[in-house]
């Protein structure tokens, strides 16, 4: 169970300080350790200094936030939420330049070139994103894009757990977003989604990952089970055809897409560290140098469909698409001779 508000801002916040002070004075030691074990390893795996300067780096920023909420909080600038998305912005942009430096991180994002008219409607409406989950930091470069690059301001639905983050707990929670707890389930979740994209403004991105979770094999075998227990045939059929994707879960998409109607939809499909599925992954399988690619479909509020089963249908046809694209940007970078890895 979470603890209640109160007890995290007094504990877990003051913890997250206290334990980059720690890391901080104590970096020089852990570096020289974690080289030593790394010599025992061959040069691909000796991810060890890698982790741990990142790891360092990430306390550093989380810990500024915090004070920096601190501050606002002190200086009656708590619901100054042009601040915050500011405070989020400076922090995304630190992590991701981090990022870079220590993973060698290249993104590189394909969005087709817009139109005059494209262009003005950028900066005039609202906007529903509906992305891929897979991956490590998916969601993070995502928000990080928007923010930065777009000019957005993001909205999302997240799961509660998420509050022991003492940085995210506290920004994020003076900002429109929702925490849903496991146990509210679904209904809670789409209640949710319904009122942020109700009340979003011209400029602000509502965040949704139609999956449900991040990809993997066994929950692509799952997701399809409950496909076939429904007797959604045609959504099972087109489910099987889909080897990267889970089935997107239509009822959050369409419930955002009813509640602001005026906004464009924009689908979101990325590769690259998709198959780094679990923490363990990452420690095992990092690359010295790591490349996402990703690209953008935008889709005008104008073309989305009006009918729910039309829109389902326009949903599931663009899951495909995504899939296809990550098929194809998979063989691209298998090497001569080799086969693209599989699924997941």
């Amino acid at each position: 169970m979470l603890p209640p508000r109160i007890l995290r801002r007094l504990v877990l916040a003051p913890l997250v300080i206290v334990m980059t002070v720690f890391m901080l004075v104590t970096l020089p030691f852990w570096l020289v350790v974690t080289a030593a074990a790394s010599l025992r390893l061959p040069p691909p795996q000796r991810r060890g200094l890698r982790f741990v300067w990142f790891g360092t780096a990430w306390l550093a920023l989380e810990s500024a936030v915090l004070v920096a909420c601190l501050w606002l909080w002190v200086a009656g600038g708590a619901r100054r939420q042009e601040r915050h998305y500011a405070l989020i912005r400076w922090f995304l942009s630190k992590v991701y330049a981090v990022a870079v430096r220590t993973f060698r991180l290249t993104l590189d994002i394909q969005e087709p070139e817009p139109t005059a008219e494209e262009r003005a409607a950028r900066l005039t409406r609202p906007v529903i994103v509906l992305a891929r989950h897979a991956g490590p930091g998916d969601s993070f470069l995502l928000i990080y894009h928007l923010l930065a690059i777009y000019g957005r301001r993001p909205r999302i639905v997240m799961k509660a757990a998420l509050q022991y983050d003492p940085s995210l707990d506290v920004v994020i929670n003076r900002l429109p977003n929702a925490f849903v707890p496991r146990e509210s389930g679904q209904k809670r979740v789409i209640e949710e989604i319904h009122r942020l994209a109700a009340t979003m403004g011209d400029q602000d991105a509502l965040v949704i990952f139609p999956e449900g979770g991040n990809f993997t094999p066994r929950r692509r075998r799952l997701a399809i089970r409950r496909l076939e227990e429904k007797g959604l045939a045609e959504e099972e059929k087109r489910a099987r055809g889909m080897d990267h994707l889970l089935p997107p879960r239509p009822k959050g998409a369409i419930t955002a897409i009813e509640a602001c109607p005026t906004a464009d939809v924009i689908f979101v499909a990325h590769t690259g560290l998709d198959d780094l599925i679990t923490l363990g992954d990452v420690w095992r399988k990092l690359p010295v140098s790591a490349h996402i690619t990703a690209k953008w479909w935008r889709v005008p509020a104008a073309e989305v469909p009006r009918e729910r089963a039309e829109r389902i249908q326009w949903l599931y046809d663009h899951w495909e698409q995504i899939d296809g694209w990550i098929d194809t940007q998979r063989q691209a970078r298998a090497p001569a001779g080799h086969p693209a890895p599989g699924p997941g």
